[in-house]
């Protein structure tokens, strides 16, 4: 069914409609019944009492004045097309005269009694004419209150949904004192609580990202140092440039922290083509591969520019190529573009059931604990991805996994924060 057709305005409008085309139909029936019954009354009853009072007074005859407009006739003067008539009262056309005529017998035979029919036709015209026009205009009335109504209910709805998509500061309607007052201040006050609760968290993580840097800093100082020193020791060296690239990797994660705390629309805007990305992340980490039976390519595809924060970017494809290089352990990992997407594909185990219901914001299996088995990367991917307005999309794989970020196709720059 279409939204049009959901719309709680176009359903009071029809509500409206079909109350009124329903009590019209039943006035309707109730005024034909009533123009009948009239009928009955002014017409055939009263030709059955002037048959009964004219038929003994022409037997006797005396002389007879009958109202205007009725006709009492027997015998041979009955005209040839009111003799062929059955029975009892009836509606006939003489010469294109519209005739309510009685037929029936007496002591002195056939006799008519007739009632030129064109007065109380029109009559009828007339009052089916007049419900026929308050039946249209009961409808058009209807319609108006209908439209005055849903515009008066759903208005308001829509302001406060708009109020709450566009983030307001101020949420309308709070100071009513009706339901939609309510609704607007439980809304207002959940709201308020999710702000607080995104604002806790935001300071948080920047405060913990902060406090982070100096540590991180002087270990990176200190594996640099332990990297000259033991240039011509192979035994000493790979341990030290373990601890320069964990300490490293756990600088950007802190960088990248970092910017996710800070609102969307402070960060450094740019627009720039996602080729470029997605080569300098595939360039950045061959060294993870090196030594291994596994591939690690750029697979080329049609180029788009994309408008993000650079080092975001760079993170949400960079975390993607290093949990794929991490976990396939020969084969491929191939990034490529296709629409507007990065798409990452590795022919490793795939994501655990845990990762797979992360990414699909559905409930944790049963047993599932932790990180789901991908770290921090793909938390951190989703949130990048938030903040850049993209979505993150998993694509089940027979081999391997495929996860692709789709770019918005304009570019709207920074989102409000939420």
């Amino acid at each position: 069914m279409s939204d049009r057709a959901q719309s709680l305005r176009r359903r009071i409008i029809v509500a409206y409609l079909t109350f009124a085309a329903v009590s019209s139909v039943f006035f309707a029936v109730i005024a034909a019944l009533a123009v009948e019954g009239i009928e009955v009354r002014l017409v055939d009853e009263r030709l059955e009492e002037v048959a009964a009072w004219a038929g003994p007074r022409y037997a006797g005859r005396l002389p007879v004045e009958m109202p205007a407009g009725l006709s009492y006739i027997s015998g041979d003067s009955i005209p040839l097309p009111l003799r062929e008539l059955s029975e009892g009262v009836q509606e006939a056309t003489v010469d294109g005269v519209d005739l309510h005529v009685l037929k029936g017998y007496d002591m002195n035979g056939m006799f008519v009694v007739v009632d030129h029919d064109s007065d109380y036709e029109q009559i009828e015209l007339v009052v089916y004419s007049m419900f026929g026009l308050g039946f249209l205009g009961f409808l058009a009335c209807s319609l108006a209150l209908g439209r005055f109504l849903g515009n008066r209910i759903v208005t308001p709805i829509v302001e406060l949904a708009e109020a709450v998509d566009a983030r307001a500061p101020q949420l309308p309607l709070q100071d009513r004192n009706d339901e939609l007052g309510l609704l607007a201040r439980k809304f207002a006050g959940h709201t308020a609580e999710l702000r607080q609760f995104l604002d806790r968290e935001r300071f948080f993580t920047g405060d913990v990202s902060h406090e982070l840097r100096t540590p991180l800093t002087v270990i990176t100082g200190a594996a640099e140092v332990l990297l000259e020193q033991t240039a011509h020791e192979p035994a000493l060296r790979a341990p030290a440039d373990r601890i320069y690239r964990a300490a490293r990797e756990a600088s950007d994660v802190t960088s990248i922290l970092l910017r996710l705390a800070r609102s969307p629309d402070r960060l450094e805007w740019s627009t720039m083509s996602a080729e470029t990305l997605a080569r300098a992340e595939v360039a950045r980490y061959q060294g993870l591969v090196a030594n291994r039976p596994v591939q690690l390519r750029y697979a080329g595809g049609a180029d788009f520019d994309i408008h993000v924060v650079r080092e975001l970017a760079l993170a949400a494809i960079g975390n993607l190529l290093r949990n794929a290089c991490q976990y396939t352990e020969e084969g491929s990992v191939e990034v490529r573009l296709a629409g507007r997407a990065v798409i990452v594909e590795d022919t490793g185990p795939g994501l655990p059931p845990a990762a797979q219901a992360r990414l699909r914001d559905e409930p944790m299996p049963a047993g599932a604990r932790g990180s789901s088995g991908t770290g921090l990367g793909l938390g951190i991917v989703q949130r990048v991805c938030a903040h850049l307005g993209a979505e993150l999309v998993l694509h089940p794989q027979p081999v391997g996994s495929r996860i692709e970020i789709h770019f918005p196709a304009e570019a709207a720059g920074p989102l409000s924060p939420p």
